[in-house]
């Protein structure tokens, strides 16, 4: 059941950047799925998030479109609801990923019973790709990469016509 790099995984590897990831999930229920429709093109719907048990799980009704799309192409983005306003002081999420369903007929129902939702459902957990932070950090947009293969990368953009700066000490907003 578990992935290379699911949630545990980058959590172990990063424990603070990924404390902040989901303290973003956590604000807001309802968040911004983007998953490929049959022809390819982008398909976006409404999802609750949950993570537990070292994975990030993505949760839907039987037979919905995003599910129909996840089966045939696994890819996925999740962004964070933006929430009210437009000043987001906590940043933006992005996640990208592919999407594993989940089966197994007695782990459906643990996590059904878990979590008290109702049969039947599609469920699938997320082997990740990547994971972004956007914030702002004074004058500048601080943006927080991190991805299995290449760890935590943290870039720097003023207001002014500099390029990007990588931020060696990696700290963020």
């Amino acid at each position: 059941m578990t992935t290379t790099n699911n949630w545990a995984s980058f959590e172990n590897r990063e424990p603070a950047f990924a404390e902040v990831v989901r303290a973003r999930f956590a604000l807001y229920p309802h968040h911004v799925l983007g998953t490929l429709r049959k022809d390819g093109s982008p398909r976006l719907t409404g999802l609750n998030v949950d993570i537990r048990g070292g994975e990030l799980w993505l949760g839907m009704m039987p037979g919905s479109m995003k599910a129909k799309d996840l089966q045939r192409d696994p890819r996925f983005a999740l962004h964070t609801n933006p929430g009210a306003g437009e000043e987001m002081p906590d940043g933006d999420v992005r996640i990208s990923g592919r999407a594993i369903e989940l089966l197994d007929p007695p782990e459906l129902h643990r996590y059904a019973e878990e979590t008290e939702t109702p049969h039947p459902f599609h469920l699938f957990h997320a082997d990740l790709t990547e994971v972004v932070h956007t914030g702002i950090d004074g004058d500048d947009l601080v943006v927080r990469t991190w991805t299995p293969a290449g760890g935590l990368h943290t870039l720097r953009r003023g207001s002014d016509d500099e390029p990007p700066r990588e931020d060696p000490a990696g700290t963020g907003s």
